[in-house]
């Protein structure tokens, strides 16, 4: 099973959709969508190893516009459209917890979530809710996005085939590592 799940991303990744794929995940990820852009960056860039910084650029920006509607969202419909969102991750409770942690760490808060594997989009929504200063968001959330997406990029350009190789060898360990991180992130939203 999981050898088909890594044959359809390695095929995914080399389709002609795959940079309007790619874009519209990492956009969404920052508003509502409950995957990482990540789980396609990877896979993309090891086909296309010498693309592998163009494509972090691609997350980054989607990212981006995704995070500022968002944050739009967040400022202009958190009643009606950003706390539904919130209530289908069961994060209502953690609300105020995160403006406490605005309050307290502003772009840090912004940054930890644009970094780990804290639901970005919590950040994108609450950050508007709570009228965090957009330049502080901006600023925060593109350097921590940057950082993980070219970081991954990096990795992938100087690691090349030896990545491809442990990822097809062990990609079921490196699924779990990701589901792990991933459900810590929103563990550690819902009881900090």
């Amino acid at each position: 099973m999981i050898q088909k799940y890594l044959d359809k991303l390695w095929r995914v990744a080399e389709s002609q959709g795959a940079l309007r794929v790619l874009a519209a995940v990492s956009f969404t990820e920052s508003i509502f969508f409950p995957l990482p852009p990540d789980l396609l960056l990877i896979p993309m860039a090891l086909a296309q190893r010498k693309q592998a910084f163009r494509l972090a650029a691609i997350c980054l920006f989607t990212s981006l516009f995704g995070g500022i509607l968002g944050y739009a969202i967040g400022y202009f419909f958190m009643d009606i459209v950003g706390m539904p969102i919130i209530h289908f991750y069961g994060l209502d409770d953690k609300y105020l917890i995160i403006k406490e942690w605005y309050d307290t760490y502003s772009a840090w808060a912004v940054a930890a979530a644009g970094l780990t594997p804290i639901p970005y989009k919590l950040c994108t929504l609450t950050a508007g809710a709570f009228h965090i200063d957009f330049l502080v968001f901006i600023i925060a959330s593109t350097l921590s996005r940057g950082l993980r997406f070219f970081a991954i990029a990096g990795l992938i350009y100087m690691f090349g085939e030896q990545a491809r190789y442990f990822l097809e060898k062990r990609f079921d360990l490196v699924l779990l590592a990701t589901l792990i991180l991933g459900i810590a992130g929103f563990v550690a939203i819902k009881y900090l």
